[in-house]
Formats: structure tokens, sequence, C-alpha cells
């Protein structure tokens, strides 16, 4: 799977994941915050499947990664 996403974006998406789902542990948010899943998996692999499927890079073509 190719990386699609830069570091601003990877980061981004773990913190706003990681705050979903602590919400939805303590109890302030519904099932929804375990929706934060989503965002930390993408944001750990650095790959959007979303992002692939519309052509769209956020880490420029010098650092996307060829794997």
């Amino acid at each position: 799977m190719k990386k699609n996403m830069g570091s601003i974006d990877r980061a981004l998406r773990i913190i706003v994941g990681l705050v979903l789902v602590g919400l939805a542990l303590t109890g302030v948010v519904g099932w929804w915050g375990w929706l934060g899943i989503v965002p930390i998996v993408t944001g750990a692999l650095g790959s959007c499947p979303a992002y692939s499927i519309i052509g769209v890079k956020t880490c420029g073509d010098k650092g996307c990664d060829k794997k």
C-alpha cells in the first residue's frame, strides 16, 4: 500500500482519533466515538484508502514512500 499522507496529516488524524476514542471510553459521546479508530489506523499506516480513490496526496512527491 503506497503512503499518501504527510506528517501533519498523520499527526492530526491520530490526535483526533485518540480524542474520539477517549470520549467514547468516558461516556461523553456515544458509540460513534469508536469511529476514531479509523483515523488512528490510517494515520499510523500513513495511507488513506479514500485519498487513493480520489487521487489526493498530502506528503508531496518527495515525501511519499514507494511502499
